[in-house]
């Protein structure tokens, strides 16, 4: 089982960087000027060679969840509701890695509706999944709710803490500016 489970980490962590890198080329790709067709080609070339990487190292990463799910009873039985809810994120995973698909054919076709700020946001969303998504699998905790709130909490401590120092970082540099 440890060789499954070690397995599966590796591939759901290549999975992830493909889902945080390709919105970050989506930025660059919404960034460009209209008349520079050559960079947009080379973006979409490197955005479609790393969709089709990222998606082929989905499969593994989720064929050895389920194996660890089903075949080992990882997640069943009494206080398992985190394997409910981590299975429930590990859809919204998809969602994401399949809307990633939609956004790059709309660049494909040259009709992106988004700024890249938006896609900066986008690019978040990956990481909050992740991080609730280990949370729940190194904690397996009984009272969901309980951490769920407390799990959130620390998140959104962590993020003020990031976008405080980021601020003041900011600040700093345009002073010595």
């Amino acid at each position: 089982m440890l060789w499954i489970k070690t397995f599966h980490i590796i591939f759901v962590a290549s999975w992830f960087s493909g889902l945080f890198y390709l919105p970050r080329i989506f930025v660059n790709l919404a960034m460009l000027s209209e008349d520079d067709e050559v960079t947009r080609k080379r973006l979409i070339l490197m955005s479609d060679k790393l969709f089709k990487f990222m998606t082929i190292l989905s499969l593994p990463s989720l064929i050895l969840g389920l194996i660890l799910w089903q075949f080992y009873g990882l997640g069943k039985g009494e206080g398992s509701a985190w394997m409910h809810i981590k299975v429930i994120l590990v859809l919204a995973i998809g969602a994401y890695h399949y809307y990633c698909y939609k956004l790059l054919n709309s660049f494909r076709e040259n009709k992106n509706q988004h700024s890249h700020i938006w896609f900066r946001w986008f690019n978040e969303v990956p990481v909050v999944l992740m991080v609730y998504v280990v949370a729940l699998v190194v904690n397996k905790p009984v009272e969901i709710d309980q951490f769920l709130f407390q799990l959130t909490f620390y998140f959104a401590l962590v993020v003020i803490a990031f976008l405080t120092v980021a601020y003041l970082f900011k600040r700093i540099k345009s002073k010595n500016n």
